[in-house]
């Protein structure tokens, strides 16, 4: 029999639907229930593609006699924390504060009031792995609030004291300047692993916005060091087996210190962060494998990751068939018989043994990058690099016929933003023009299904498009539209990040101490209302919009987007110093805010001065073109110089010389 989520279009709460258990998802009706029956309520939060969560479905929530401890003495929630980032946030920052970690399945027990009591991540249905069973914990706190309600009360108000508390307050006042981007560099020097790449030990995550810091770092001060740390770490995650060597795209993080295990969702957020580092990584360095890889990821998120609408998935699962990385993983003898004649050759450069490196399976990975790799052979580079790509296409097409992962094919505005960037900054630097249209089409679909011109909403699946958007949706979308106001100079995607910008401001500045709320002003009323500045698995809000802001300001000459951008980067500086690695984007915003950034105005067709802005590396350069002089600030009263297509290059609130000639333009950008 099915349950109530049965009507939900969260694929994370179908795949509970015909659980046992007596599921709600959030809803007014939940908590009135809770209220009238006096009893806890028993909250899950996880996601479609979390492994853990799927074995903690079929180890209890499938079990009849825990589902029926959960039905008599609790109203039970599920959640799908990409739906629902606001209680994912809130109850998470519980369950760290009680126990010094967290992660999903998150399991948290609350009053029906939503005041958290206890919690966890994942529990077994018995006692192991040193961790009690799901059975046993729900009966405890069942008992627990039956006879010791008096101490529970008093407990969850002293953590509901502490979330509010931890809300975001701004540092003491510190100076933003070079020299606290030195620090931050400094800081984030520190962890670097030498040898591997990345930053820290096991397990690693892709750390992206570091990545586009250091970029900007070296940019700044032509540090080798700095730029050798960047693409040390891009090589090794490009050669390892958390990238795709078969189909493109990454998988989440690498459970070792060398990037060969990772684990195997793949998250359109992490595919389009990174694309931007390797867009940006190529610019700087002009390396092939650079292009490759960023051109490999996106051509994956358009064949796997994208809706007939233009719009784009979620997630793709780590499991198919019940096992972890099944569809990714080759032994020797599958991988001979499909590669044929270069069988041999081929294993050898993608690691593949009888042994195998996981599960007596073989992750595809690369030691050696090809041209050292064929010189070690003694096989000129480009027959090697053809026997590579026919070996690819081969695996591809026999990969095809095994059972695909599961896809969660909802769309989230925030992610759908991140991946718009990434396609925009791809279509202007490697000038292609499908890419462009990916782009444009993703910003149709999401200005005209998911914005109404005065509110925005986060979730799209199967026709229905639900929940108030949250600032990150409000955030990336704005970031996204304007990358690709500067690839098309098309004066509607100004317009929409500009209407998007003031309704952010209008539903999420906090006016007392500064900042961005996560929800908005007319979101419904939790516990606590949460301000995040910090960069985690994705960029906070607050770092994407203080970017963004500084970036549509300095074309339109909305000061006041300016002072909003100063005053989140002012809040956020001491953090910037003591925890660089955990504020990568907003580092990103910080480097833009000291400068010295530049605005380029061209008059006339711009193609010319674009392909010398667009083939180099240029992070504190905004550009506006095109049609608008009469709506775009940045182009008012420039007119062309002698009949030509003219450039007009400011900075520190004063322009040079305007300039026609392309030698003249090019000084100018280096000054």
């Amino acid at each position: 029999m099915a349950n109530r989520l049965i009507n939900e279009t969260s694929p994370y709460l179908l795949q509970h639907a015909h659980n046992p258990v007596d599921w709600y998802a959030w809803s007014a009706e939940a908590l009135e229930r809770a209220a009238k029956e006096d009893k806890l309520i028993l909250l899950s939060i996880g996601y479609s593609a979390c492994h853990w969560c799927h074995v903690m479905e079929h180890e209890s929530f499938e079990n009849p006699s825990i589902a029926q401890v959960m039905n008599q003495n609790f109203i039970n929630i599920k959640v799908d924390r990409e739906e629902r980032p606001d209680l994912d946030q809130i109850y998470m920052s519980a369950v760290q504060m009680m126990t010094g970690s967290g992660g999903w399945p998150l399991t948290i027990f609350l009053l029906p009031n939503g005041e958290p009591i206890f919690g966890g991540t994942y529990f077994p249905p018995e006692d192991r792995y040193n961790r009690p069973g799901f059975l046993r914990v729900l009966e405890t706190i069942a008992e627990a609030y039956r006879t010791r309600r008096g101490e529970i009360m008093q407990n969850a108000n002293r953590l509901r004291e502490h979330l509010t508390r931890s809300t975001f307050r701004k540092t003491q006042d510190e100076t933003v300047d070079a020299n606290l981007l030195d620090s931050a560099y400094r800081s984030i020097a520190s962890r670097f692993d030498s040898g591997e790449g990345g930053f820290g030990s096991a397990p690693k995550f892709p750390p992206s916005m570091s990545i586009d810091f250091l970029l900007r770092y070296y940019d700044r001060t032509g540090s080798d060091h700095t730029l050798q740390m960047a693409t040390l770490t891009l090589d090794k995650m490009a050669y390892g087996g958390m990238y795709d060597q078969v189909g493109g795209g990454f998988h989440r993080y690498s459970t070792d210190d060398r990037w060969l295990v990772p684990h195997f969702e793949k998250m359109l957020y992490d595919n389009a962060l990174l694309v931007r580092a390797y867009v940006d990584a190529h610019r700087v360095t002009e390396k092939p494998l650079y292009k490759r890889i960023a051109e490999e990821t996106l051509d994956f998120v358009l064949r796997e990751m994208r809706h007939p609408n233009g719009s784009f998935y979620s997630t793709q699962d780590a499991d198919s068939e019940g096992v972890e990385g099944k569809f990714y993983v080759w032994s020797l003898k599958e991988f001979s018989d499909v590669v044929g004649d270069d069988a041999e050759l081929l294993a050898k450069y993608f690691g593949v043994t009888e042994q195998g490196n996981f599960e007596k399976q073989n992750i595809l990975n690369v030691s050696r990058d090809p041209e050292l790799f064929s010189k070690l052979e003694r096989i000129p580079a480009q027959q090697f690099e053809t026997k590579i790509e026919a070996a690819k296409k081969k695996l591809y097409r026999a990969r095809e016929d095994r059972v695909r992962p599961g896809r969660d094919e909802k769309v989230l505005t925030d992610w759908n933003g991140l991946m718009l960037r990434a396609f925009a900054e791809a279509a202007a630097h490697f000038n292609r023009h499908d890419y462009r249209s990916a782009a444009e089409t993703n910003a149709e679909f999401i200005l005209t299904t998911m914005w109404d011109g005065t509110r925005l909403l986060h979730s799209f699946k199967e026709g229905r498009a639900r929940f108030n958007g949250y600032l990150d949706d409000y955030a990336n979308l704005v970031d996204g539209l304007f990358a690709l106001y500067e690839l098309t100079f098309d004066y509607k995607w100004l317009e929409a990040a500009t209407q998007i910008s003031d309704r952010m401001i209008q539903s999420f500045w906090d006016s007392a101490d500064g900042g961005f709320y996560f929800t908005g002003e007319d979101h419904e009323s939790l516990i606590t209302r949460p301000k995040d500045f910090f960069d985690n698995a994705t960029p906070s809000g607050n770092s994407v919009a203080a970017e963004a802001l500084l970036r549509i300001a300095a074309v339109t000459g909305r000061d006041d987007y300016r002072r909003k951008a100063e005053q989140i980067i002012l809040n956020a500086a001491g953090f910037l110093k003591q925890y660089a690695s955990g504020f990568g984007r907003m580092l990103a915003a910080a480097d833009f805010y000291v400068g010295p950034s530049k605005e380029v105005a061209i008059v006339g067709p711009p193609d010319a001065f674009l392909a010398v802005l667009r083939r180099r590396y240029f992070p504190r350069i905004v550009i506006a073109a095109g049609d608008g002089a009469d709506r775009v600030a940045l182009l008012r009263d420039r007119p062309l110089m002698h009949g030509k297509p003219t450039a007009y290059v400011c900075q520190d609130f004063a322009c040079k010389q305007p300039v026609v000639e392309l030698t003249a333009f090019e000084e100018q950008l280096k000054d």
